[in-house]
């Protein structure tokens, strides 16, 4: 990954609690005027968004993007499917450990480079129940000696 000066827009905390991330990816992703604008507001929520790749191209399922507020009758639908711009020795590289491994793709962070929205996404592996109870008591002992 380079070292390009980045704004996060959002972030799926969400992701680093429920699953294990074994590799992370950056993508550009399709956007409409109005969908641009809404996003450099901070009105954009990646909580339960998911990736899927169909036809060797990769999709953006789920991720809430608000209207914009002046954008009239140009506005566009909330929670339509985004394409996410990957090269296509990435997107093999994806599938086949997807399908070999069976890991879950999903993005971490949204955030401004450069003028243009680029998308975090990971291969991970969901946490089983006692995986979220260890991390819990780790975060807590952390917290409880960083408190003396």
């Amino acid at each position: 990954m380079t070292n390009l000066p980045r704004k996060t827009v959002s972030s799926n905390k969400k992701a680093y609690f429920d699953f294990t991330i074994f590799e992370k990816y950056i993508s550009g992703i399709v956007l409409t005027g109005t969908e641009i604008k809404s996003v450099r507001r901070g009105a954009m929520n990646l909580k339960d968004s998911f990736i899927k790749i169909e036809n060797m191209e990769a999709y953006l399922y789920n991720c809430h993007i608000s209207p914009y507020d002046f954008g009239n009758r140009f506005n566009h639908e909330p929670l339509r499917v985004r394409k996410l711009l990957l090269h296509k020795k990435e997107i093999l590289k994806i599938l086949n450990k997807q399908k070999q491994e069976n890991y879950t793709i999903v993005p971490l962070e949204a955030f401004l480079s450069k003028g243009y929205l680029k998308l975090e996404i990971a291969l991970c592996k969901g946490k089983k129940l006692y995986d979220k109870r260890e991390a819990m008591k780790k975060k807590e002992i952390s917290r409880n000696i960083k408190q003396f």
